[in-house]
């Protein structure tokens, strides 16, 4: 597995790394799916034990993912797996608690405490904001960033990050926060990385980036045949693109012109939509959900670098999808 230097961090990450949102398995918030059905621990800790394995060294979680249970499948193993050799991950911000807010420093420190407890461990080596609501007028920013700065001034993580759905709401905020790591969405069908001036930002600041949803949920694999309905608690449900005939449909289609263009590697598919985002990211990697050992076993086939001429093919067969 390549290895990257995750910008001004230091550390060497793999260019695949491993996101444990479906660790967490079906759940909401209120009345709103926020999880993934169908996810069995054991499934989750062999797939930890394989990406160990095969050296996806850098796995990120959030103490919102199953309420804990991703952080908690992932520090039971630390007996199997040495802590020190994995660059842990995780968030804090979307469980507002009793609170009326995003963000309120008493509920911070609280799920903080909770997810060192979860990982077991002392120390995360990255900690995120998890989104950018920090209310009508950003008033509530300053206080969440004193706040994850004297968690880090405690010793309990060793870089901050930043992350959102939005682009443009992380350039809102980044110049005031300065993250060491930010963790974007992208993918080839939803690419605001460089009209967003976020690219930009990243290279002038030595900033690490991590590529969250870079299969668009498995949507972009074109292993969907028909609209799909999931289960109770998955957040796939929300995304209205599945149950969109049209866009479907050339899912398909894409997936056959990426299987006959890469023809010559194992995972063709997956060879397009994954290392295409690597080719103008050079501190950067793509947090891939690894569900199993086959997943993970796909997923340490990738991340080497495109030509310039591969990718801008492969993202033509995405505009206007």
């Amino acid at each position: 597995m390549r290895k990257i230097i995750l910008g001004k961090t230091g550390q060497e990450v793999s260019t695949i790394s491993l996101g444990t949102w479906s660790y967490g398995g079906a759940n909401k918030q209120g009345k709103i799916p926020v999880g993934w059905d169908g996810q069995d621990d054991k499934d989750s800790i062999n797939a930890l034990k394989q990406c160990y394995n095969v050296g996806i060294n850098h796995w990120d979680t959030a103490d919102v993912y199953g309420d804990g249970r991703s952080e908690k499948v992932i520090g039971a193993l630390w007996g199997t797996i040495p802590r020190n050799q994995i660059f842990l991950a995780t968030k804090v911000g979307w469980d507002m608690g009793a609170y009326e807010y995003y963000y309120h420093p008493t509920h911070m420190r609280s799920q903080m405490e909770k997810s060192l407890m979860n990982l077991q461990t002392d120390c995360v080596d990255l900690m995120y904001l998890h989104h950018c609501n920090f209310g009508k007028n950003g008033e509530y920013f300053e206080d969440a960033v004193a706040t994850v700065q004297r968690f880090q001034e405690e010793g309990k993580t060793k870089f901050l990050g930043l992350s959102d759905w939005d682009l443009d709401k992380i350039m809102k905020y980044i110049d005031d926060f300065k993250p060491d790591v930010v963790q974007p969405y992208r993918n080839v069908m939803d690419d605001a990385y460089f009209s967003s001036g976020l690219k930009d930002w990243v290279e002038k600041n030595n900033a690490g980036v991590c590529f969250f949803s870079p299969i668009k949920h498995g949507l972009l694999t074109g292993k969907y045949t028909e609209p799909v309905k999931f289960g109770d608690g998955d957040f796939r449900s929300r995304v209205s693109d599945f149950k969109n005939d049209v866009i479907i449909k050339k899912m398909q289609e894409n997936k056959l012109l990426l299987e006959e263009k890469f023809s010559n590697h194992p995972h063709p598919v997956m060879r397009g939509l994954i290392d295409s985002l690597l080719f103008d990211s050079p501190s950067g990697c793509v947090l891939l959900g690894q569900r199993n050992i086959s997943q993970v076993d796909v997923a340490s086939t990738l991340g080497e670098i495109l030509s310039e001429e591969e990718v801008d093919w492969i993202k033509s067969l995405y505009i206007g999808s």
